[in-house]
Order: C-alpha cells, then sequence, then structure tokens
C-alpha cells in the first residue's frame, strides 16, 4: 500500500527527455524570433508575443486551481494544476499550466520542491526549484536598491525630509532567516549611514513581487514600480520610489524578468512559471501576462492560487481578475482525505516526520467532520459565481468509503462534481476523469461571476467583509497602529486599494490552531501595510510575519552534488 517501491520526483524528472523547448513555443504558434532561450529546456517569452496573438485569437477557457485549508506539507495543489493539463492533453485539448516559481525559502526549509509531484511535474524539476532564469534574483536586486536609495538619501542630507521612524521599506533576501526580521543597521560610524532599526522579508513578500505579478506591460510595470510608497515626511506626505527617483533603475534590473517564462511538462505540453509571492503574505498567483499569454496559445488554462480558497482564491479573483479584467470559467478545489481527517480532529502532520499513523487508518467519521472545511471552501469560491469541481487527490491509502464521504459532502456544499484523481502516480492519464468534469463545467462558464467588494467601499469595510463572509469570523478587531494606517491612507486618498490579507494558510482564521470550521471568532489585525504599486493595503492578521524560519531539520540539510555534478536530495 505503501510508496516504498515508488521513484523519488528527481528520479521519475530524470527519467524523461525533455522537448527542445523552441518545438513546444512553435507549437504554441509562438515565432521564432519571440522566443529567448535559456539553454534547451527553458525560455522567456517576448511581451510583443502577447500582443500579437491577442489580436488575432480568442481566449482559452481560464480554471482556478485552489484548495482546502492544507496540512503543512500541502495536499499537491501544484500537482494537481499540472496533472490535470496533462489530463486535458489526453482529451485532446490544448492546456496547459501557469504556476509560480517556488521561493527558495520553502526549498531549503520545511517543504522542499514545488515543480509539481510524481508523474505530474513540470521539467527540468532542478532549474525550475532553485535559480530557473533569475527572475527572483532580479525582483530581490530591485526591491534592495530602492533600500539602498533610501538609506543613502538620510546620509546625504535628507533633502525630502523624511522621517526616520516611518520608513516602511525592509530589504529582502529570498532565504528563510528569523534572525533578520528585525535589525539594527548602520552600525560602525558616520560613513555607515544613520543607525536605525530595519526589517528583512522574504523576496517574494515583496511589493515589487507583488507588481510583477499584476503588470500589464513594461510601461505598466514602471508606473506600478514609481508609486510605491517607501517612507512619510515629517510632515506625513508619503515618499515614493518616484521622488527618490530610482523607479526607473528598479525597472532596468526587470525588464527581463517580467518576460514569462515558457517550460514543459513531463508528459511534452507547454507549462508558464513565472513570478512566485505568497498567498500568506502576497496575493499568490502566477502573472497577469503569463495567463494571458497562455489563454491565447491554448484551449483552456489551469492556473493555481496559493493555499486555501480563503487565501489565494479570494486574492485570485478579488485582486488579481479586478485589475486584469480577466474572468475565471470553472474552479477546482484541491482535497486530500489525510487533511480531512486532520480537519475532524485526528492526527497531526509535522514537516519532516513520518505521517502520523492516525491519519492512515480507515476512519470516514473524521473525514465526514472534516469535510466541514471543504464545504467552506466550496462556499467561498462559490460566492463570487464560479462553478466548482473538486479533485479528491489520491493517495494509496485511501478508502472507498471516505472518498463517498468526501464525494456525497462536497456534491451537497454546490460541487458542480467531485472526482477521484491519480495523476500523481499516473500522470494525466490518470487525471482523464477530472479533466472530463472540468472541461465540461467551464464550457458553460461562469456568467455570474461577481466580486466579494466594490472599490468605493471603505478600507475598514472590506477587511471586515472578507473576514466575515470569507473566514467565517465574528468580527475584526484592529489595533491602533491598525486603525491609523487605514486611516492615513483614506486621508491619502488610497481607500479605493484592495485588501490583500496577511494571516496563517492553515486555518479558515487567524489562528492555525483552530482547524476544521471554526465558528464565533474575532479576527485581530495588528498593523496594515500599503503596497501602492501593485494596489492593495496588506492587514497582518495575529502573528502572521512576513519572514519565515528554518525548521529544526531544514530541507537543505538533504540537498548537495554529487561527483558528476548532479544535484540531489530535490524532492
Amino acid at each position: 500500500m505503501a510508496h516504498a517501491a515508488f521513484p523519488s520526483d528527481l528520479e521519475i524528472a530524470r527519467s524523461v527527455v525533455p522537448r527542445p523547448i523552441l518545438e513546444v513555443a512553435r507549437e504554441l504558434g509562438l515565432h521564432d524570433d519571440e522566443v529567448e532561450l535559456y539553454g534547451p529546456t527553458k525560455a522567456k517569452v517576448r511581451l510583443e508575443a502577447i500582443e500579437r496573438l491577442e489580436a488575432e485569437r480568442p481566449r482559452g477557457k481560464y480554471v482556478l486551481v485552489t484548495a482546502i485549508s492544507p496540512t503543512p506539507l500541502g495536499e499537491g495543489k501544484t500537482t494537481t494544476t499540472i496533472g490535470l493539463a496533462q489530463g486535458l492533453r489526453r482529451l485532446g485539448h490544448r492546456a496547459a499550466p501557469t504556476i509560480r516559481q517556488p521561493s527558495l525559502g520553502p526549498v531549503f526549509g520545511i517543504k522542499g520542491g514545488a515543480a509539481g509531484g510524481g508523474y505530474s511535474q513540470v521539467v527540468p524539476m532542478e532549474d525550475f526549484n532553485l535559480h530557473l532564469t533569475g527572475d527572483v534574483h532580479a525582483i530581490g536586486a530591485a526591491h534592495n536598491l530602492a533600500a539602498a536609495f533610501i538609506d543613502n538619501h538620510l546620509h546625504h542630507g535628507n533633502a525630502l525630509g523624511i522621517d526616520v521612524d516611518s520608513i516602511t521599506w525592509p530589504r529582502v533576501v529570498d532565504i528563510s532567516d528569523r534572525a533578520v526580521r528585525r535589525a539594527v543597521i548602520g552600525l560602525g560610524g558616520r560613513e555607515n549611514g544613520p543607525p536605525r532599526e530595519a526589517e528583512w522579508q522574504i523576496t517574494v513578500a515583496s511589493e515589487v513581487m507583488a507588481i510583477l505579478a499584476l503588470a500589464s506591460s513594461l510601461a505598466d510595470l514602471r508606473a506600478r514600480l514609481g508609486r510605491i510608497v517607501l517612507a512619510f515626511t515629517r510632515d506625513g506626505r508619503p515618499v515614493t520610489a518616484e521622488d527618490l527617483r530610482v523607479a526607473g533603475a528598479m525597472t532596468v534590473l526587470l525588464k527581463d524578468a517580467i518576460k514569462p517564462n515558457l517550460l514543459q511538462t513531463l508528459e511534452g505540453g507547454p507549462a508558464f512559471v513565472h513570478a512566485g509571492p505568497f498567498a500568506n503574505i502576497a496575493h499568490g498567483n502566477s502573472s497577469v501576462l503569463a495567463d494571458r499569454l497562455a489563454l491565447v496559445t491554448n484551449d483552456i488554462v489551469c492556473t493555481e492560487a496559493g493555499f486555501g480558497a480563503d487565501m489565494g482564491a479570494e486574492k485570485f479573483f478579488d485582486i488579481k481578475c479586478r485589475q486584469s479584467g480577466l474572468r475565471p470559467d470553472a474552479a477546482v478545489v484541491v482535497a486530500t482525505i489525510r487533511a480531512l481527517k486532520m480537519h475532524g480532529g485526528v492526527g497531526r502532520v509535522v514537516a519532516g516526520r513520518p505521517l502520523d499513523s492516525a491519519l492512515l487508518e480507515e476512519n470516514p467519521a473524521a473525514v465526514e467532520a472534516g469535510c466541514a472545511n471543504l464545504e467552506a471552501q466550496i462556499e467561498n469560491v462559490l460566492a463570487f459565481g464560479v462553478p466548482v469541481v473538486v479533485a479528491i487527490n489520491a493517495y494509496p491509502t485511501d478508502r472507498p468509503s471516505e472518498i463517498e464521504v468526501v464525494r456525497r459532502a462536497a456534491l451537497a456544499a454546490g460541487a458542480r462534481a467531485a472526482v477521484a484523481a491519480h495523476h500523481f502516480e499516473r500522470g494525466g492519464e490518470g487525471a482523464r476523469e477530472l479533466a472530463a468534469a472540468v472541461w465540461e463545467v467551464a464550457s458553460e462558464g461562469a456568467p455570474s461571476f461577481r466580486l466579494l467588494y466594490p472599490d468605493d467601499l471603505p478600507l475598514v469595510e472590506k477587511i471586515e467583509t472578507i473576514a466575515v463572509r470569507i473566514y467565517g469570523a465574528a468580527g475584526v478587531d484592529f489595533a491602533p497602529a491598525a486603525a491609523r494606517a487605514l486611516e492615513r491612507a483614506e486621508a491619502l486618498g488610497l481607500g479605493r486599494l484592495q485588501v490583500c490579507m496577511a494571516k496563517t494558510q492553515y486555518s479558515l482564521s487567524h489562528d492555525p490552531t483552530l482547524l476544521g470550521r471554526p465558528r464565533g471568532f474575532r479576527v485581530p489585525v495588528r498593523d496594515v501595510r500599503l503596497a501602492v504599486g501593485a494596489g492593495f493595503v496588506t492587514p497582518l492578521l495575529g502573528e502572521m510575519r512576513t519572514m519565515p524560519g528554518l525548521p529544526s531539520r531544514p530541507g537543505g540539510e538533504q540537498i548537495d552534488i554529487d561527483e558528476r555534478g548532479q544535484i540531489v536530495g530535490l524532492f
């Protein structure tokens, strides 16, 4: 029953000889001069190709892949996104996934790689999980350039009158490093700049990352970077990247990063990989440009939103769709039996440790109790008028009785179908039934698609709307710092910004210990940060941090390189 003899993801990835990426590009209708090769198996696509194809072709169907509230191990959402695209191609449809590039933080931390798993992966797997085409490094460089400009401005006289205590722009690094969450910089004498307290975030939490994922063009990227608020003056005026004359140089660093990356699945179909914002502290979706490119080169596109539907899906609808004008046709909610048991009060999942035996025992009652979380997440998607298909990401230890419990609960909650999928073990062939259900539902579309809140609703009420209608909270409590930040945003004329909540991914609430479908809780907002260039504010809920820490046994301990130069230990 166990996967003892099943090959590792890395072994599976290396067992396939990828097609030349230029061949994949040509099948999509891309011209050779629109493709910039990064070796034989990966490429960037020039933005001119998107403009040309959008003028020539209709858009394909647009399917969001989201999930229940996950365990620390994840529920296989990326694997399902890739497997679904492979399954759709098995049915004769031109299909592609659009997914995010992983952060090095999780790769060397608790999660490992993020290229999918089993026989539903994007290749080359090593490149995908490490540096790919350097986009994340370019984002980090652009972000830190603005940080350096701030301290340089202070050092050379502070002509703009920046209030040092009001600087909101952190520095970033794409490694989980709790020691630099808060630090004092400028030590060592006058020539090292004025000493002040500073903060580090993980690069994928950067507003620059969010902007790259939401930008519609190079000109839009440049304008958004210019609107970034870095600090405030002593009399309360915002200081932007444009004011510091750094936005142009930031854009130059991102001139290649803005181009979507083209890779392929294990089965040789196209896969678009671009941007990498986390969904617990950012908007958690791949880039608008990659989705637009995929939609005019395919019949149907499967795009992944991070974590549960209360997080990445809500932000997909309310932020990404609102800003891009793209409209979804259907959504897939991924669930696993083991996670539903955990939400039902059985077992415990700890990353890096063997799976709790209680999660492997047949227990339909626990699954039924845990389905409260699934029901809530289905309702969250239906609140936007988008039809739902539930994908049960099947494991060998799942029992028919447990799968039937999930199927009944999903249909009762309003899902159009609930299908057990075996794409991890069997690739596209194992996702045929899921693909058929998704194609049928997506073909009908979502004519009643709607956003959760209007632009002109006050920021406080937008936050309360998300907390009450999506999380199921009884209300919201704003700490004094959060209340002041919201008042200032409204006074600056920024009340039409969207809301990008930062909270735990493990619960519908702000508290990771409240599993299932908690009721009666109140959401504490400790602070609110501006991301004007990205077009939203970010309320920080509970103890949510923007820089993760490494676990006691980091995944990086297993990663090495052998005498032949082959990477080992990626998973």
